[in-house]
């Protein structure tokens, strides 16, 4: 018998695409929700065609990763023979998630006041670029479009220099592990209440960017500082930084006064600690880029390796800018099983990344391979929806399904 898993017997209706809500269902998929992923008839979900995508396969990596541990139907939504499908299986599930464009669900029929005349306890959440509200909830949008204005490319990239997005999709992302919690929270108030109904949940993608700016709001509201790229200097504590060594570089954090006389004594400069300019860490912002000049001159007299050694002795925060290469042979990865393999029909075994998150006593360490494309049409409509053999067949006949 399988391990139990912290969301068994939860059922989630997925009816999300790409990245941010597919990060999100692919987050309780692995906590061992059964997720049913509904897909477009004959062409699936965007990410299908998205790179990773080898000559030698016609299975997207990117597509494979995100949908793993879940189910595929194959659905023409536009037709509106499915809805009754979409309702007779919404009345067995807990949870639906999409992130279509604010309005496009309710054309669909399948928006959160239809389906909860179906199924009063659903709880429905909604991913999107700014809300299904405001002035800008109509704009299109991907997440860089949401970097740029919630508040990341403000601040990410060079000082005087171009602004960046950062490397990762981090606002879809982000979006996704807020709609995740926000789900999960609110099936734990649904049925600690058991008169209770469920409820929609709204979660914008700018939303998130905003409120995960750290210090940067507080500083503009609080301090009177408008926040400006500073390459990876941090805003608040020096030195905090990467800087040149012998054979790369290497990232510091210095973030306190405890943390620099221990750094002035791995330099064997006692004497930066002693220093006025230096006491404190207003100072030492305030004087940072020659702080900086002083720390680089040290660090280049040794290889990345031989600094990490050096701080490491001394309990000072440090690092090597490792490559995803690198990382894919990294022990510690090893060590908190981050890179899982995955056993795929096609594709034989695919090593990706593995759950964050660590559990005593229900831990999440299987991961099914993804659907193919309405791999689990049939069965999904036979267990939830209640179709027999012949109905089904007769769908396909119609065109209705895939």
């Amino acid at each position: 018998m399988s391990r139990k898993k912290p969301l068994d017997g939860v059922v989630v209706i997925d009816f999300t695409r790409v990245y941010s809500g597919p990060y999100c269902t692919m987050m309780l998929a692995d906590l061992g929700a059964e997720v049913i992923k509904v897909e477009r008839k004959e062409v699936g979900d965007d990410s299908r065609q998205f790179l990773p995508l080898p000559e030698r396969t016609r299975e997207s990596g990117y597509f494979m990763y995100l949908n793993r541990n879940k189910q595929s139907i194959e659905l023409d939504l536009k037709d509106s023979r499915t809805r009754d499908l979409i309702y007779r299986i919404s009345k067995k599930a807990d949870i639906i998630v999409e992130n279509y464009s604010p309005g496009v669900a309710k054309r669909l029929g399948i928006d959160y006041d239809t389906i909860r005349t179906h199924n009063p306890r659903i709880i429905y959440g909604s991913i999107s670029g700014f809300g299904q509200t405001g002035p800008y909830s109509a704009k299109a949008a991907y997440d860089v479009i949401a970097q740029a204005m919630g508040g990341y490319m403000a601040i990410s990239g060079p000082r005087g220099g171009l602004p960046y997005k950062l490397g990762t999709s981090i606002a879809d992302a982000g979006a996704g592990i807020h709609m995740a919690y926000a789900l999960i929270a609110a099936l734990y108030h649904r049925d600690i209440n058991w008169l209770e109904t469920g409820q929609y949940i709204d979660v914008a993608m700018m939303d998130t960017v905003f409120s995960t700016l750290e210090n940067f709001v507080v500083m503009q509201s609080y301090g009177g500082v408008t926040p400006r790229r500073n390459g990876n200097a941090n805003l608040g504590s020096a030195p905090f930084n990467t800087f040149r060594t012998k054979d790369g570089h290497v990232a510091i954090a210095v973030a306190n006064n405890d943390l620099f006389e221990k750094f002035t004594r791995a330099m064997e400069r006692p004497d930066l600690f002693r220093n006025p300019t230096y006491c404190d860490n207003k100072g030492r912002k305030e004087n940072e880029d020659t702080l900086n000049q002083l720390v680089e001159t040290w660090t280049t007299t040794m290889t990345t390796q031989e600094v990490c050694e050096v701080l490491d002795k001394y309990k000072v925060p440090v690092g090597p800018i490792l490559g995803i290469d690198e990382l894919m042979d990294d022990p510690q990865i090893a060590a908190r099983e981050m890179l899982v393999d995955m056993d795929h029909p096609k594709e034989g075994t695919v090593k990706m990344p593995g759950n964050p998150l660590k559990f005593s006593k229900t831990p999440v360490d299987t991961f099914a391979a993804s659907p193919l494309l309405g791999e689990h049409t049939k069965t999904i409509l036979e267990k939830y929806g209640g179709y027999s053999d012949a109905e089904i067949d007769q769908f396909i006949a119609q065109g209705v399904i895939g």
